[in-house]
């Protein structure tokens, strides 16, 4: 059985990644990371029946306005996560990135990585579990199109 207390943080984490990316009930999402099962079932337990993994989903076809990454993920889990879930996201979706605490050194190259995945605005909030880090891919379509 789980403990009380690691459940109310992931779902601070949860709530967290929610109100950064304005994910609704109408909303596709698309869910990776080493937690991705929990947060996929977090995310059905609160009614959002468009939400899915990159395992339940069949074809990357764009169709997805919000991407979750979580899980005790490195920087370079968290960029093959992100590079895993880009084909599902439409261009202008919003994305929710769990930093876990222990990737204090996340001064990195990762915001350069966000810069040119993100080149809409981009915010962070602390939870108690590490650092959400969200992002939105405004215009993305039109920068694929343009390369």
């Amino acid at each position: 059985m789980p403990h009380p207390h690691s459940a109310s943080k992931h779902e601070q984490v949860v709530d967290t990644m929610i109100e950064l990316t304005r994910l609704s009930h109408l909303h596709r999402a698309i869910v990776a990371g080493s937690d991705s099962v929990e947060l996929y079932l977090a995310l059905r337990r609160r009614g959002f029946i468009r939400a899915a993994t990159t395992a339940t989903c069949r074809i990357p076809k764009a169709q997805h306005a919000v991407g979750l990454i979580a899980g005790q993920n490195s920087l370079g889990a968290i960029e093959a996560a992100l590079a895993e879930i880009s084909p599902y996201l439409c261009a202008y979706a919003a994305i929710a990135v769990l930093i876990d605490s222990r990737e204090n050194g996340l001064s990195l190259k990762s915001e350069a990585d966000w810069s040119r995945w993100a080149s809409g605005s981009r915010r962070g909030v602390r939870c108690q579990q590490g650092f959400v880090l969200s992002a939105y891919r405004q215009g993305f379509g039109q920068m694929e199109n343009a390369a």
